[in-house]
């Protein structure tokens, strides 16, 4: 492909997008059975495959993995240490009240 029809591919994709995508759910709706990414309040991100969800943003993910990220500080020199805790599920039920961003797979 040539670098000429680049960007109009790209256009022709982000129009037929945007006929689909009337409201917020719609974007969710669109990665049904798809791999996406949720970052959840309490420094927790999980990445799964979204089998299920309702306008509460309550989600049904399988194949998950959640990475908890855990802060640690030196009582003598206060300095904080970072680690991540990582963690495999077959099925989660997300509660949607927790949920601060849902990211959708990349469109190719």
């Amino acid at each position: 492909m040539s670098s000429e029809n680049g960007p109009t591919k790209l256009h022709e994709k982000d129009e037929v997008l945007e006929n689909l995508v009337e409201e917020p759910l719609d974007l969710v709706r669109l990665s049904l059975d798809e791999r996406l990414y949720v970052k959840m309040r309490g420094d927790r991100e999980l990445k799964g495959r979204l089998h299920a969800y309702d306008q509460h943003m309550n989600m049904v993910l399988g194949d998950v993995e959640e990475i908890i990220t855990v802060v640690e500080v030196d009582e003598n020199t206060m300095e904080e240490t970072f680690r991540n805790v990582h963690r495999k599920m077959d099925m989660l039920f997300v509660r949607g009240d927790g949920v601060i961003l849902v990211s959708p797979p990349p469109r190719a």
